[in-house]
């Protein structure tokens, strides 16, 4: 196999010159996805699908403010929702999770994620194409390094978006979790001055949109559902699910418990914003126990070179002028 993939890349450089293999790999590409856009783009309607768009254009026709209140930024991209969206229901739920876990929420997230991974994968993937051609015109590489230069920035404009989300879930489950305790103790304040649950949520999450927005935002959404009626069980475990992280899936418990059970709100959240108190400070001293370990290094390489040179250097510098000396 691998003799007839060095006759063929031989062959290709003979007839087409050193990018003879980079312009053949480009051209079956280019046929390739010419081949499987048709096939995806035009895909038969599900009758189902067409009595759903019939009902959605009658539904416009019949409350154009209703349509433009719902509006968002991806209705361009939503012609190709079969190409840029999962089509497994599963998998759809998770990715959709994730970006909300994110702090995006738009109905089209999804759609917009994918193609941001297609866009930036082909346009990284042009300009590697670019570069090795620069590359084989101004030197010689070799086959197997044209061929990294043109994948390797390809891979990274794909993986980019799926980076940034990933960044972006850990620090707002960061700034959740920090700020969680002293949502805690606010909304404790709050319940012992006399408001109810829900205006304390509300007004939790309008003392702390300047602090943690990521939390306010969760309180703020809280706080519309339960204004819209919806079960104040399901609100809950919602925001749990939004927001990822253990302290709010505990204080969803607790919440869920309390109302059970019939006991005091006011009791389970002094106690659970005890305990949130008692996990913050031991989350900065486990961080401060590993800080001498994680500056190891750093005083290694800052301390001991310039320590040796004022220790060492006199007596090597004097060793190099007597042997200077000796010489002559």
């Amino acid at each position: 196999m691998q003799e007839i993939l060095n006759n063929i890349v031989a062959m290709a450089t003979g007839e087409l010159g050193p990018l003879g293999p980079l312009i053949i790999a480009g051209v079956l590409g280019a046929f390739l996805i010419l081949i499987a856009l048709p096939v995806l783009l035009k895909r038969e309607a599900d009758p189902l699908q067409k009595l759903k768009a019939s009902n959605a254009t009658a539904a416009k026709a019949g409350d154009a403010q209703q349509t433009l209140r719902h509006q968002d930024k991806s209705e361009k991209l939503k012609k190709y929702a079969e190409f840029l969206e999962p089509q497994d229901e599963e998998e759809y739920s998770a990715m959709k999770l994730k970006l909300v876990q994110a702090g995006y929420r738009s109905k089209g997230a999804v759609r917009t994620f994918h193609f941001f991974q297609f866009a930036l994968g082909l346009g990284f993937l042009a300009f590697g194409a670019a570069y090795a051609i620069f590359k084989s015109a101004t030197a010689d590489p070799t086959t197997q390094n044209l061929i990294m230069m043109t994948l390797i920035p390809g891979a990274v404009g794909y993986m980019a978006p799926k980076y940034w989300i990933t960044r972006r879930v850990d620090t707002r489950k960061e700034e959740i979790t920090n700020g969680f305790p002293d949502a805690l103790d606010m909304m404790l304040v709050c319940v012992e001055a006399g408001q109810s649950l829900d205006q304390s949520i509300n007004r939790v999450a309008g003392e702390l949109r300047a602090s943690f927005p990521a939390l306010a935002d969760e309180f703020e959404i809280v706080a519309h559902e339960m204004k819209a009626g919806k079960d104040k069980i399901s609100v809950l475990k919602d925001m749990s699910d939004r927001a990822g992280v253990t302290d709010v899936a505990s204080f969803v418990t607790v919440l869920v418990q309390s109302a059970s059970f019939g006991t005091s709100i006011a009791d389970a959240l002094r106690v659970f914003s005890a305990e949130m108190r008692d996990k913050r400070v031991m989350r900065a001293e486990e961080k401060a126990n590993t800080l001498p370990t994680k500056m190891t290094l750093a005083t290694m390489m800052l301390t001991v070179p310039p320590l040796l040179i004022i220790l060492i250097g006199p007596s090597v510098h004097g060793v190099m002028k007597t042997l200077n000396g000796n010489a002559f």
